[in-house]
Parts: structure tokens; sequence; C-alpha cells
């Protein structure tokens, strides 16, 4: 029984080859018989139904058109077989601001952080990327890259010296000089200097030391004076130059004078620059500044000693 079935298979595969090539006019056609590929386009996945000979016809097909920077795998030319999976990826169009240029790009990536490295900028350890590098892109993005710059600065402050003042007895008053000469300190700060593309934003100091102390100026007056006889009587004020003058009816000008307010016991020393007063018992008229400084110029008038300096 076995074997009349194998003879009656062979009889009817044999009949059925030589029908087929008993006719010329019928051809095998493996490239447009009918497959079914998968496709994905920029993540959109289904299975589509066709008798396209190659990827190129496929596309042309079903009106899939590629831009100038998408990516199609397998490339178009490739031959099309029932089961092939075909990935397209649509570029995306971005504004990249990086290391002072601002220029629109194309990349195939999704993330920021891969649009980066498909552009070939590379990130410090501490540079800022924004959006993040995870953020998902889309079309008419911008991603901006900061760079950082953090670093040490060493710099040395001038510290100020200060100025102390000696009186000496056996220095004429007129004399006034520097017997210590002032020299500034040194203070060496430390900071932490943080940058945005080159630019400072913050100076934190992180520690200071003086290594120089400074060195105090002293300036020694000379007090001592020689006084002619004192005259007691009325002072008064009026407005002229300003400073430390007075008129006087009985001193000379260019000569000076120590006043004295015989109420508070505060001194004044003028230079004689104008004649007066007139009034009875006055003997000195004393500049606006001059009066200011031993009484309140709402006094007016005063009682004061006059001795003239004779060194």
């Amino acid at each position: 029984m076995k074997k009349i079935f194998i003879i009656l298979f062979l009889i009817a595969a044999t009949w059925a080859i030589c029908s087929f090539v008993g006719r010329p006019d019928r051809e095998l056609d493996l490239n447009n018989s009918a497959k079914i590929i998968s496709l994905n386009d920029n993540g959109f996945s289904y299975n589509v139904r066709t008798s396209s000979a190659t990827i190129e016809d496929f596309l042309k097909e079903n009106d899939i058109v590629l831009g100038e920077h998408d990516q199609i795998i397998p490339e178009k030319n490739t031959p099309l077989l029932s089961g092939m999976n075909i990935s397209i990826k649509r570029a995306l169009k971005i504004k990249l601001l990086a290391d002072g240029k601002n220029s629109e790009v194309y990349t195939l990536e999704n993330s920021a952080g891969g649009a980066l490295w498909e552009n070939k900028i590379s990130l410090g350890e501490d540079d800022i990327v924004k959006p993040d590098l995870n953020y998902s892109l889309h079309s008419g993005d911008k991603i901006e890259v900061i760079r950082v710059d953090i670093r040490e600065e060493t710099a040395n402050e001038s510290i100020p010296y200060a100025t102390k003042r000696n009186e000496d007895d056996n220095l004429s008053w007129r004399i006034k000089k520097v017997t210590q000469k002032g020299i500034n300190g040194i203070n060496e700060i430390r900071y932490k200097v943080v940058s945005y593309n080159g630019k400072e934003i913050s100076r934190k100091i992180l520690s200071q030391n003086v290594t120089k102390d400074p060195v105090n100026e002293i300036v020694t007056q000379g007090t001592y004076m020689k006084l002619g006889k004192a005259k007691t009587g009325q002072g008064t004020w009026y407005a002229f130059k300003g400073g430390l003058f007075a008129a006087s009816t009985t001193l000379p000008r260019g000569s000076y004078a120590k006043v004295t307010n015989t109420e508070n016991g505060q001194s004044v020393i003028v230079q004689i620059n104008d004649y007066g007063p007139q009034g009875k018992g006055r003997i000195i008229d004393l500049d606006k500044v001059a009066f200011a400084k031993i009484a309140s110029l709402g006094a007016g008038v005063i009682g004061v000693k006059v001795e003239p300096i004779l060194n």
C-alpha cells in the first residue's frame, strides 16, 4: 500500500512540473510576490503587506517621504524580503548654543545629551546643560551649554596704616613732622571663583592670612609757644575768608594769636588778616570758622583772652 502511495505522488509531481514548464508565458516572480514587512517610522510601528521589490519602491508605494537628514535602515536600494524590519529615524531641527556659537543643527537623537554627543560637544564635570541631558527633544528646541569654571585664586590686599599724632613741647607750634613713616600691611586672601562661559559670577573668600602687619605713621606736632602779654575783653565773629583768621586793632596783619574762651577754656590759634572790631570792649573779631572752634555761633559775643604768639 505504501509503495502505491509513493508512486501516485511522484506521478502527480511530474505532471505539475511538466505543466508549468510546458507554458513558456508563466514565470516564477519572487520579487513581486506579496510580502509582509515591519515598519518603525520614528517610534510608530506597524506591519505592511507589499509586493515592492526594494525598500525604495516600498517608500514610493506608500507615499513615505524622507527628509535630507532622515535616516533609514536598511538602505533604500536594499531588496525587500518578507519579514524584513525597516526603521526610519526622523531628524529634528534644533538650536544649539555652545562655546560662543549659536547654530541650527539636525539630530537623529531623542535626548539633549544624545544631540550633544552627535554634534561632538563634550562636557566638563561642572558644565551645565539647559534643558538637562535626559530631556526629550522636539523640533525647534534649544539646547544651551554653560561652561562652568571653578578655580581658586590668591590675591594680596593692602591693609592701610593708621596715623597717630604726638605732641612735643620742645618743638615750635609751627613745626609738624613725620617721625615714623607709615607702611601698609598685606592681607593674603584665597578665593573660590566661579565663572559661567568665561564671565565671573561669584567670588567667595575661603581664607585670609595677614602676611605683613601695617606700620603706623607717627606725626609729631610741636606745641611750644612763646606768648606775649595777654589782653582780655570781648570776642565776636563775622564771615570773611572761612578759616582760622581774625581781625584786630592792636595786632599786626600776618601775626598769630592764641584766643581762649574764658568761660570754657577752649582755645584756637588764628592769623590776623583784617582790622577790627570797632565796638567798645571788643578786642578781636574771629572768622566764623575760628569762632565755632571755641563757642557756639549763637553766642555772638563771648569773653576772650588774646595772647600774641611771638615765635
